[in-house]
């Protein structure tokens, strides 16, 4: 049984209002999506990687690869138009190389800080149940709009839980739904995603530990988020820092 990395960067990015994809934006000389991927080629169980990347910038995607270290990059595929029609290519990419056993960790290039805790348990719980979604807490109050002024109904924060990547499947359980929902026109369109088409084909979900500091990067000001965190220093009685969650299980 292997276990392989898909990473999304078939995305141009049009919120970020950038002259080049946002996963190629060089952040401390160093692209977003090559973050991503060190956070998965560091990490012991992960055995190879496939990068869905947009079209245009497959060479220098192997150039940075090259550069930077990351040897287990195995595979690029070539983006699609929407989220779902990327990961769809990656996944039918993979049907000539992965066993049915195999776990396959879908995960968005421009959520640079993967931390190995995080993707031991999303692994983990795949293992035991066939898929797992990294999910947190909503430690907000949730309330349903009963007009634009006012509203009378909330939604008991207990019962939410916010579900972001990795997000770790079974292969024959990823491909099967994959067909099945392009074949049925069901769970591709809009905002949909991996975790929300699985749910519209009847797939119960697992969850695995998440972390806040799985940031998107959407706009400018995650950017800035993200620099800020590469070059920040928690205090002595804080534990943790950004760089100790690359460098051990």
């Amino acid at each position: 049984m292997k276990n392989i990395a898909l990473i999304i960067a078939g995305g141009v990015g049009s919120r970020m209002n950038q002259d080049i994809p946002k996963q190629f934006i060089h952040i401390e000389d160093k692209p977003v999506l090559i973050y991503t991927l060190e956070g998965f080629q560091r990490h012991p169980l992960i055995d190879a990687i496939e990068v869905v990347c947009i079209d245009g910038w497959h060479n220098v995607l192997l150039a940075y690869a090259k550069q930077f270290g990351i040897s287990k990059l195995k595979w690029i595929a070539p983006g699609g138009a929407t989220c779902q029609e990327s990961i769809r290519n990656g996944v039918y990419n993979l049907e000539d190389e992965c066993s049915p056993d195999d776990i396959v960790i879908v995960h968005d290039s421009i959520r640079p800080i993967i931390e190995p805790s995080v993707l031991s348990d999303v692994i983990d719980k795949c293992q035991k149940y066939g898929n797992a979604v990294s999910s947190m807490p909503y430690n907000e109050q949730i309330f349903v709009t009963d007009d634009s002024a006012s509203t009378v109904q909330y939604i008991p924060r207990e019962t939410l839980r916010r579900v972001v990547t990795p997000q770790a499947y079974r292969f024959d359980l990823l491909d099967k739904k994959y067909h099945e929902a392009f074949e049925k026109k069901i769970g591709i369109y809009g905002s949909s995603y991996t975790n929300t088409m699985m749910v519209e084909l009847g797939v119960r979900l697992y969850f695995a530990a998440g972390s806040d500091r799985n940031i998107k990067l959407t706009t400018v000001d995650d950017m800035m988020i993200f620099k800020a965190m590469l070059q920040s220093k928690k205090a002595d009685w804080l534990k943790g820092e950004i760089g100790a969650d690359y460098d051990c299980i």
